[in-house]
């Protein structure tokens, strides 16, 4: 037992370091977010108001709720804008276990990763939301006003952009499994109509059940999972 310990100590030891490193870089990134919220709450309410010309602001019912939500603003940026140190991190402390060949490998997974992963949230903003939005605009009227609520509408943002810059990720999932032998080059093509039944309930779930959504999510990573078939043929696993 104490051999097994003194064997891992060193493991725990790095782990904890790649840790450390991880936490101070969301932290970091998260106060710098904060000191310039206001301009970044202003960038989130664009499309809203873009949709909607008749709102001019939004309300919160809570003493509490509008300082809440910049935290955790601030807090998701600084985990978005984090990524690919902890991509990179993740990638120190599994390294020293792989061969100089696998090592290459990864480090240009983890640059594809953190691409896909921007282009994910970028989609989101520029794409998706203005749909959304103006879809459900549509239903204000004489009779209906819209009145959103700021911690409503900035979690509904934030849950978005993560939802999509995370599924943006199929790919990069898709050539790690092919390329360490994980799976078999045709694996992923002869599944495929599993796989798109899973992408579809998956959007379904991340989208919250919003039909729209779950729309100009799944159609994007229909494409995205065409786009890793080749990848992964392109580049076989060792």
């Amino acid at each position: 037992m104490l051999a097994a310990l003194e064997h891992f100590a060193p493991h725990h030891r790095e782990l904890r370091r790649r840790l450390i490193r991880i936490f101070l870089a969301i932290a970091t990134a998260s106060i710098i977010a904060y000191l310039f919220i206001e301009p970044i709450v202003q960038f989130c309410l664009r499309p809203l108001f873009t949709a909607h010309p008749g709102i001019r602001r939004l309300v919160y019912t809570n003493l509490t709720e509008a300082f809440i939500t910049y935290i955790k603003l601030a807090l998701m940026i600084g985990v978005i804008s984090s990524f690919p140190v902890i991509l990179y991190q993740v990638w120190m402390f599994v390294a020293p276990g792989l061969l100089d060949k696998e090592k290459r490998i990864v480090i240009t997974i983890v640059l594809w990763a953190s691409l896909l992963f921007t282009g994910g949230a970028l989609f989101a903003y520029f794409i998706v939301l203005p749909k959304m939005l103006t879809f459900f605009m549509a239903y204000a009227g004489p009779d209906l006003k819209p009145l959103p609520r700021l911690g409503h509408y900035l979690s509904f943002v934030a849950r978005m952009i993560a939802a999509f810059a995370l599924a943006f990720e199929i790919p990069f999932l898709m050539v790690t499994a092919t390329r360490t032998g994980l799976v078999s080059r045709d694996h992923f093509r002869r599944k495929r109509n599993y796989f798109y039944i899973v992408i579809v309930v998956g959007a379904f779930l991340l989208c919250a059940g919003e039909l729209t959504a779950t729309v100009l999510l799944a159609l994007p990573l229909f494409a995205l999972y065409e786009a890793g078939i080749i990848a992964g043929r392109v580049l076989p696993g060792s």
